[in-house]
């Protein structure tokens, strides 16, 4: 069954003049010549996006958009009417949200976090403002420690209210992130806590120390990329520390405390320095 909106692996029935014709089970599905790839030949099975063109006519295209129909994205507004707007998601034909599917009236040139969402009248893919009538936290499919993906919606008085997975809703608390963070952000997290309400917490990054296995690795590289040492340790202000290596101090901490351990880095007076370099540098070490 084809499905608008997303993408479908589709074989080329035949070729004409301008393009080829997908199959699906019925007249077949044109994909234009400008978005057929070089070489290909009747019987291939080709990967593409469906979705109505300006005429209502089904098409393909190779094309990726923003986002797929249950995806929510931050898209802008190119041209507003009496019955909608139009935003640009990145294909030849704007997606289109109807003014009853908008919060406040939209406008040229501004961006908007919307949902992508079939349209069950038209069969057409549209997108709406109105996210929240698809959040739902009463029937979760996510636990705590679960890596989930994360858009930023919202700020609260102690965080960012976020979406889960496109389906729930959690806060992710000021002291848990470590940049400021702007609506349609996206970014991986894990849940750290579901209280008896279904309200849930989550945290940037990756739990305990997988994360930290992760980081260990950028250190490393990064020490090597610097000749074997880098000015940071845990006496560096937390907003250097992020800057530089892009995550938080007490990761920072954890990570190098980690590779410490392992006999792989030493600490200095200054930061921090690779053990094979580390009788090139002993004046920087502490005694």
């Amino acid at each position: 069954m084809i499905r608008p909106g997303a993408y479908n692996l589709l074989k080329v029935i035949r070729a004409v003049a301008i393009g080829v014709y997908l199959d699906d089970e019925k007249e077949g599905i044109l994909l234009p010549k400008r978005y057929v790839p070089d070489g290909t030949k009747v019987g291939d099975m080709l990967n593409v996006f469906i979705y109505h063109d300006s005429e209502s006519r089904v098409i393909a295209t190779t094309q990726q958009p923003a986002g797929v129909v249950g995806d929510i994205v931050m898209l802008p507004v190119v041209t507003v009417t009496p019955q909608g707007a139009f935003m640009d998601w990145g294909l030849q034909k704007d997606i289109f949200v109807p003014k009853s599917k908008q919060r406040l009236r939209m406008h040229v040139g501004e961006k908007y976090l919307v949902k992508i969402y079939l349209d069950e009248q038209t069969g057409r893919v549209a997108a709406t403002e109105k996210i929240d009538a698809f959040l739902d936290n009463e029937m979760l499919t996510v636990k705590e420690m679960e890596m989930v993906d994360l858009v930023v919606y919202r700020r609260t008085d102690i965080g960012y209210f976020v979406i889960i997975n496109n389906k729930h809703t959690g806060v992710l608390h000021y002291n848990e992130v470590f940049r400021d963070l702007e609506p349609g952000d996206k970014l991986k997290g894990f849940i750290k806590n579901i209280s008896e309400e279904n309200k849930i917490d989550v945290v940037a990054g990756k739990p305990g120390y997988e994360k930290v296995t992760d980081e260990a690795g950028k250190i490393i590289r990064l020490l090597e990329e610097n000749n074997g040492y880098l000015p940071y340790n845990d006496k560096s202000n937390p907003d250097d520390i992020y800057r530089f290596f892009g995550m938080s101090k007490k990761t920072f901490k954890m990570t190098t405390g980690s590779l410490y351990k392992q006999q792989k880095i030493v600490f200095t007076k200054t930061g921090i320095q690779l053990t094979d370099l580390k009788s090139a540098t002993a004046d920087r070490f502490e005694i």
